[in-house]
């Protein structure tokens, strides 16, 4: 009978362990798998008491091992810990998503593992979930009053032989990336997040960013010189250039203070995105399926709501358009022509009455345009004012705002786009930021978030090449970004035409502002496929010919269409694509190419590069099957665009 016990007893010691085979782990460590057991996230404490973790990918590192910690009151609470109790949980949902797919996945393993901090015998939770692609992981202190977050001791330590891809805070986030080998990276640097990781021996890559940043600041990365980049918060992240100049000194002294939390703390998600290509990097829903779902009082129908419908839009600021009401009408006609839904208005419509706000968003709604109007966010920093100016553009009928000049990521500036989306939505108002931060999955908790700059795009100067095949797998990681895309004049630098119309595919955002003069597009021989471009995509597909910073190649569907868009880098090259994205039967093709024979001259004027003359564009039309392939000559800069139709 005794033998029987025991033998009963094993088999469910053995039935648990199985069924809980995700989640495993022994005294002070903690084992947690994706669920399809290609990435382990491994939590443990040093024997000297310091919580730790590592992160591998078919058993090869991804991130070897770091630290984990918060600075609460002067207190490490990373230091002389015990990992008392871990619970796991399984989450396996779709949700409809507005942007790259359609649908977005979110399935993961996760635990919630209670850390006792010994000397004060206080106790808080290390949320962590691991994904097929990717790792997260979040801190949450229990406790009332307000109390000072000082910083964090989360470290990210990268293999070596790695190769990584950076920018500095300078421009806040419209920088150049740099890339260099990890050894490379020296101490005191600053980056940005998104910051991409290509692992050695072509295990695949990994991303490091962040999500839901509530009641929080945001994440600066700084390097230590030994393949290792430290979280630090807001305050402590050098204000940028444009904060400085904008605001001043003092300002920025004010905002370098730790932040104040009343209540309990719950950090951002820390995320690592990893994948075998840069199609899985690409594609990866972690960072939106990490931030809270929309308040169905605000949003009642989600993304389906008609005020809250996606487009093109046209933008004055880079054309020669008088920044009038007659100006500013004409270019709402002309994105009427186009078909576009969208007019982004500068500051200038303040200088104007009530009566010709009113006039120009009438005229624009009868060419069915909608109109946003640009607001500095300095002025939405007295709360008079603030709710004031949402009432004011609501009554005069607009769509939304562009809301420009953050440039920081003090909590108190973090509160600010928030509060911003809040007062929006009660009037049912779309907001682009400018001047802003990375996004970190805001949109689905407040659908109004159209867009956001946070990259460097057309306001500043090239080159492009280069930069343009470099950012869809660093900033564009982390979410939906407002470059600006395809301008026609000498602003494209060394890129060609082809490369231009590409970047409105490919550098895509469910706001889609179009920098070159809607005149311009209409007049260009390939303005039937421009009018085509959506700003939101039902699948993508990154191409396996890309190669960051070098070459971009994407297969895009809307509905059953099809667009192929490739954005070349300084080089010529030639390139194969294999048509197999396509259905079952025979499809219609417009093709893109860029001309031939045109060669580019460089000068350089007051340090600024002028480029020309650029190849122009040559269309072909011609019948293609799935079982076939294009055979591309890119010219250095250049590009290739296609639409399949059935």
């Amino acid at each position: 009978m005794d033998r029987l016990k025991n033998f009963t007893l094993l088999i469910i010691i053995v039935s648990v362990m199985v069924l809980n085979y995700s989640v495993y782990g022994t005294a002070n460590s903690v084992n947690i798998n994706s669920p399809d057991e290609k990435i382990r996230l491994n939590i443990f404490v040093y024997c000297n008491g310091q919580i730790g973790y590592k992160v591998n990918y078919q058993d090869i590192p991804v991130i070897e091992k770091s630290f984990l910690g918060l600075v609460v009151e002067n207190v490490s609470l990373g230091d002389g810990v015990d990992l008392v109790n871990t619970e796991s949980y399984v989450i396996n949902e779709s949700y409809p998503w507005r942007g790259i797919h359609s649908t977005a996945v979110n399935h993961c393993n996760g635990a919630s593992i209670t850390v006792n901090h010994r000397e004060t015998a206080k106790q808080y939770n290390i949320d962590a979930r691991v994904f097929n692609d990717g790792i997260a992981f979040c801190y949450n202190v229990p406790g009332k009053g307000d109390r000072v977050v000082s910083g964090e001791t989360t470290s990210f330590v990268v293999p070596e032989g790695s190769t990584v891809w950076y920018h500095d805070f300078y421009m806040h986030y419209e920088g150049a990336h740099d890339r260099k080998n990890i050894a490379d990276a020296k101490a005191g640097e600053w980056a940005a997040p998104p910051l991409t990781v290509k692992l050695p021996n072509n295990i695949g890559y990994a991303s490091i960013s962040e999500s839901a940043i509530i009641n929080f600041s945001g994440m600066g990365l700084q390097a230590d010189g030994h393949r290792g980049f430290n979280v630090r918060l807001g305050h402590e992240v050098p204000a940028s250039y444009p904060y400085v100049l904008r605001y001043g000194e003092e300002n920025a002294k004010r905002l370098a203070v730790p932040a104040t939390i009343n209540g309990p703390i719950k950090t951002p998600w820390r995320v690592i995105l990893i994948g075998p290509d840069l199609n899985t990097l690409f594609n990866s829903d972690i960072i939106h399926n990490l931030s809270p779902t929309a308040d169905k009082k605000l949003f009642p129908e989600g993304f389906d709501a008609e005020w809250l419908k996606p487009g093109r839009a046209v933008w004055g600021y880079l054309t020669d358009e008088p920044r009038t009401l007659e100006g500013m009408k004409e270019l709402s006609r002309l994105a009427g022509e186009l078909g576009f839904e969208y007019h982004i208005v500068e500051g200038h419509w303040q200088r104007w009455s009530v009566e010709d706000r009113k006039d120009l968003i009438e005229y624009s709604r009868e060419n069915n345009v909608k109109i946003l109007l640009w607001k500095h966010s300095r002025d939405l920093r007295d709360p008079d004012k603030f709710h004031e100016f949402f009432k004011h553009i609501h009554e005069l009928g607009a769509a939304g705002s562009k809301i420009d000049f953050f440039d920081h990521e003090a909590k108190e500036i973090i509160d600010l786009y928030k509060a911003c989306l809040r007062e929006a939505a009660k009037y049912k108002l779309i907001i682009d930021f400018h001047g802003a931060n990375k996004p970190a999955g805001e949109s689905r908790t407040w659908p109004n978030e159209m867009t956001r700059e946070g990259i460097r795009g057309f306001e500043m100067r090239g080159p492009w090449a280069r930069h343009n095949t470099t950012l869809p797998f660093t900033r564009m990681l982390a979410g939906h970004a407002d470059y600006t895309v395809l301008h026609f004049g000498d602003r494209r630098c060394e890129t060609s035409e082809t490369h231009q119309i590409a970047s409105s595919l490919i550098l895509q955002s469910p706001m889609l502002v179009f920098a070159e003069h809607p005149k311009n597009l209409l007049n260009h021989k390939a303005v039937d496929l421009i009018k085509q471009i959506p700003s939101v995509w039902d699948e993508t597909i990154v191409l396996p010919m890309s190669e960051i910073g070098e070459i971009a190649a994407f297969a895009r569907r809307i509905g059953d269409k099809w667009f192929l868009a490739v954005m070349n880098g300084p080089q010529a090259r030639f390139a194969k694509i294999d048509l197999s994205f396509l259905g079952d039967g025979d499809y219609k093709a417009m093709l893109l190419r860029d001309e031939k024979g045109n060669s580019t001259s460089v000068s350089l004027v007051r340090k600024r590069q002028t480029f020309g003359p650029k190849p122009g564009v040559i269309i072909d039309n011609t019948t293609v099957k799935n079982n076939e392939s294009l055979f591309i000559e890119l010219v250095a800069g250049g590009g290739f665009v296609a639409v399949f139709s059935q």
